[in-house]
């Protein structure tokens, strides 16, 4: 009975429509974290993340630190490519007395060309503390080519 009682939770929770109003706090929290990571403000950048920050990426491997994020960023982001979110795919989960998960994907464009190639799932578990929001979590995963 608690298994099919949970099943069921599980399908109305799927159902449920996103938190408007903390929909529109991470919206705008995903807007200014990726102005910074597009325009190499790399301190504003950094202060969007914990500073114990885990980062996944499926292509890049691991890393478990703010300094390091920046770091990837500098090296491997700043003047080749920018990233724009897919708004359509953005859905946002609340995580109770914590914070919330985004989830969506985003595509990535070369800046000498203009053109986007890549698109990648992503996730972000961003923390509230006292009104003060850091992602703690990122996993961007199932990179691949855009289809023309």
């Amino acid at each position: 009975m608690i298994s099919q009682l949970s099943c069921t939770l599980d399908v109305i929770a799927q159902d449920a429509p996103d938190d408007p109003a903390l929909t529109t706090t991470i919206a705008a929290l995903d807007t200014k974290l990726f102005n910074a990571y597009n325009t190499c403000n790399l301190s504003a950048f950094g202060d969007y993340f914990s500073p114990t920050v885990e980062f996944y990426h499926d292509k890049g491997g691991a890393t478990f630190d703010r300094a390091t994020v920046v770091s990837n960023t500098k090296k491997y982001i700043c003047g080749k490519v920018h990233r724009e979110l897919i708004v359509s795919s953005l859905h946002v989960y609340p995580i109770k007395d914590f914070g919330a998960i985004e989830e969506g994907e985003h595509r990535f464009c070369e800046i000498a060309t203009g053109h986007c190639e890549g698109v990648a799932k992503f996730l972000i578990v961003w923390q509230n503390v006292a009104g003060k929001w850091q992602a703690t979590r990122v996993l961007s995963f199932g990179h691949r080519p855009i289809d023309d």
